[in-house]
Order: C-alpha cells, then sequence, then structure tokens
C-alpha cells in the first residue's frame, strides 16, 4: 500500500517518516502492507512483538496517569494546527480500539470508562470525595419512516425530529446517487449568513421581550 493509497484521515498516521511510538516504522509498513516479503514465520513473530507491544503499551498508561507532570500531558493534547484533526481521529480510534478489543472482557467496558472519568475527576477535584455520574449507553439507531421526517422538514418541526431520525436520515440521504457532497456544501455555505442573521436576530427579539416582560 502506497501512501496515496492510505485514507485520507490516515494520512498522517501512516506517514513513513512520522517517529515511533507504540508501533515502529517497520511494522507500521508490516500492517499497513507496504512490506510483503515476510515469511509465514517472520508475519507471526512480527504479529507476536506487536501484541506484546500494545499489551504494554496498556499497562504504561497506569503509569502516565499517576506521574506524567501535567505540563508534559498538556503538551501532548496541544497539537500544531495541521496535526490537530490527526490527533483528534487518533484519540477517538483509541476509544473505538478499546471498545472493540474488550468485547467480552470480563469487566464491562462502561464500567471501565465509568471508573477512569470518576478517577480523572477526583484528580481535578484534587479529592476523593468528588463523586460524578457517568452514563454510557450504546442504542442502535433503527428503522425510520422516511415520509414522517420529510413531513416534519416540510413544516418545519424540527424540534419534534428526534436524534434517531437525524442521524439515520443524513446517512440515507449521503447514501443516495443524487447526494453530491460538494454541490451540498456549497448550498449550505450559501445560507449559513442568513441563518446566522436569523439567529441574532430571534436573540435580540428574545432579549427584548424578556426585558419588556421584567420592567
Amino acid at each position: 500500500m502506497s501512501q496515496d493509497d492510505v485514507p485520507e484521515s490516515l494520512r498522517t498516521a501512516a506517514d513513513s517518516d512520522r517517529p515511533r511510538g507504540i508501533l515502529t516504522p517497520s511494522d507500521r509498513d508490516f500492517l499497513l502492507g507496504r512490506k510483503t516479503d515476510y515469511t509465514e514465520h517472520s508475519k507471526k513473530q512480527k504479529r507476536n512483538r506487536i501484541r506484546r507491544r500494545v499489551r504494554n503499551a496498556v499497562l504504561d498508561f497506569s503509569i502516565l496517569f499517576e506521574y506524567l507532570e501535567d505540563r508534559d500531558r498538556n503538551t501532548v493534547f496541544d497539537p500544531d494546527d495541521e496535526d490537530r484533526e490527526a490527533l483528534t481521529q487518533g484519540i477517538t480510534d483509541v476509544l473505538a480500539f478499546l471498545h472493540l478489543g474488550t468485547m467480552g472482557y470480563y469487566t464491562p467496558f462502561k464500567d471501565m470508562l465509568s471508573e477512569g472519568v470518576g478517577k480523572a475527576e477526583q484528580r481535578l477535584a484534587g479529592s476523593n470525595y468528588r463523586m460524578v455520574n457517568v452514563e454510557f449507553n450504546v442504542d442502535p439507531v433503527g428503522k425510520i419512516d422516511v415520509d414522517e421526517v420529510v413531513e416534519k422538514l416540510e413544516n418545519d418541526e424540527f424540534a419534534q425530529l428526534t436524534d434517531e431520525e437525524l442521524r439515520a436520515f443524513v446517512r440515507l440521504l449521503t447514501m443516495s446517487e443524487e447526494f453530491s457532497s460538494s454541490e451540498t456544501r456549497e448550498a449550505i455555505k450559501d445560507r449559513v449568513d442568513e441563518f446566522s442573521h436569523e439567529v441574532e436576530e430571534s436573540a435580540e427579539a428574545r432579549d427584548r421581550t424578556v426585558e419588556e416582560l421584567t420592567k
């Protein structure tokens, strides 16, 4: 796989010149299929080394959480503008990897997520008395009534649309042969200023009404 064959979202991560992280440059080339002259035995050894390195990297996070200085952690999550999108994608994929990897694990992912967020909140508060409720649910998006959604849109009943309907409708829209991302982008951009103006006017009207009611 050449650099041009890598999805846009992985371009930075798959950069051949990127320094070593959990994976060595050789590991990346192996997983991306850039280097194929491996024997079956060497492939097995390579996979074994990657598995050990990933597991030990997970263990390292216990040390990073407890002992890495705040300024160092903050620097990690303060990338340059050109690296921000790739880092965000990496964080998202870390969560996806952990969620997928802990399927069937003896401790549910949601319990570990809740405990982890709780530990972070206690660190922020500097007190074990800081306790929070962390909700994590995976609710699949089911079938929607397209005619009903379109009717709500035509009647400007946007408040009646559920998150499930919105997500499903947008996905179905992008799957349509008539959908064009470039045309849609331009059409929306043309209406952004008008939308912003209407939002500002509604906010000002609301403030005037509240002022009159509270005189």
